[in-house]
């Protein structure tokens, strides 16, 4: 299937494949023509928080949870492998580029990076200014 599903309230999965000749079912607009880099650099303008993880990734769960714990509910991308290198060219890491948190648009970093914002007190600041959390 070429484009998102949703799977669940705050799981989107993403097809970054060439399209194909079967249209697809998803619930959101997907633009065939549209590029694995350009799809990705639009969903991250249009979501205040969101994770492109790998199938599995036992991070991503942890900032889901963290995120979660603090009132935020995050758009959750799940990637193939083959699909991680158009992600690799939004962050500083490679080649293991997810899981990756952006927030209001801009690349936040892994696991550790999203911690260290939330221990320092300067996520919850970040999230209320981009509008994913209301105090």
């Amino acid at each position: 299937m070429q484009g998102l599903r949703r799977c669940s309230n705050d799981l989107l999965l993403l097809d970054l494949s060439p399209p194909s000749s079967v249209p697809s079912t998803a619930s959101l607009s997907i633009d065939d023509a549209e590029s694995a880099e350009t799809r990705i650099r639009r969903l991250i303008s249009e979501h205040p928080v969101i994770i492109f993880s790998r199938t599995s990734c036992c991070m991503c769960h942890v900032m889901k949870k963290l995120l979660a714990s603090i009132g935020v509910h995050p758009t959750v991308i799940e990637l193939d492998d083959h699909e991680i290198d158009a992600l690799a060219s939004f962050s500083s890491t490679t080649p293991a580029a997810a899981p990756a948190v952006f927030i209001g648009g801009s690349y936040v970093g892994g696991l550790e990076s999203l911690v260290a914002l939330h221990l320092s007190g300067h996520l919850v600041p970040k999230l209320v200014e981009v509008g994913a959390l209301w105090v």
